[in-house]
């Protein structure tokens, strides 16, 4: 799709600025086993991280021999495929918001604390005046009726793809962005990141660090642009 052109301009400073302080409040290292629910090798290649990362997609990916990447298994990030406390980490960038419904989003979440010792999970914030997948302001606080009318011709990525009814449609189906209230909801009692950019939060992470003792009440930090 044209649109991920955009992406690839706008992303790498965000991943950049998201993998510092993943590595500041996670510390993966060789010893620490890492799974990436919905993830790309790429990621763990561009962080430079040697260890043991396994990656989970509904579809195979491309797959090289990269040595930062042990093994990709096919899967529903609803549903893992792993006993209890498989891994040490559990991370997952941008995905929770793709599954659909709430009750697969909160099965989603109940999974990813389930098979993992500790998780980060980042999704963009309802609350961000852009809906970064359409890249366009307000449409997403819109009735979806509206939506279905305005996303071909009134977003960045209606006017580079051209979806049509079918496209729109499936977009509608499977987007489903997050809200403060409903990330709160969904890791209880888990302390939550908030992404800022231009003084606004762009995202949510929440986040159970190695070794840290379950939260038992709001604990919120944020992440300012160009923090270290």
């Amino acid at each position: 799709m044209r649109i991920n052109r955009i992406y690839e301009l706008i992303s790498p400073h965000f991943r950049r600025r998201r993998r510092r302080e993943f590595e500041r409040l996670m510390r993966p290292d060789l010893s620490r086993s890492i799974l990436d629910v919905g993830g790309t090798e790429m990621f763990w290649v561009e962080s430079g991280f040697r260890g043991q990362v396994t990656l989970l997609n509904t579809e195979a990916s491309r797959f090289g021999a990269s040595g930062v990447v042990q093994r990709q298994v096919v899967g529903d990030g609803c549903s893992l495929p792993f006993p209890d406390g498989s891994f040490d980490i559990v991370f997952s960038n941008s995905v929770i918001e793709h599954v659909g419904t709430w009750e697969r989003q909160l099965r989603f979440a109940a999974e990813c604390r389930r098979v993992g010792r500790a998780f980060w999970i980042q999704t963009p914030a309802m609350e961000f005046f852009i809906e970064p997948h359409l890249i366009a302001p307000f449409i997403h606080w819109l009735p979806r009726a509206w939506q279905r009318r305005l996303i071909r011709n009134l977003t960045v990525r209606g006017w580079l793809d051209r979806p049509g009814p079918a496209a729109v449609e499936e977009f509608l189906n499977e987007v489903r962005l997050l809200t403060y209230g409903e990330m709160r909801e969904l890791f209880p009692g888990c302390p939550i990141l908030k992404e800022r950019f231009l003084g606004m939060c762009k995202s949510y992470v929440a986040i159970l660090a190695p070794d840290a003792p379950a939260a038992t009440g709001p604990a919120d930090t944020a992440l300012e642009p160009g923090s270290p």
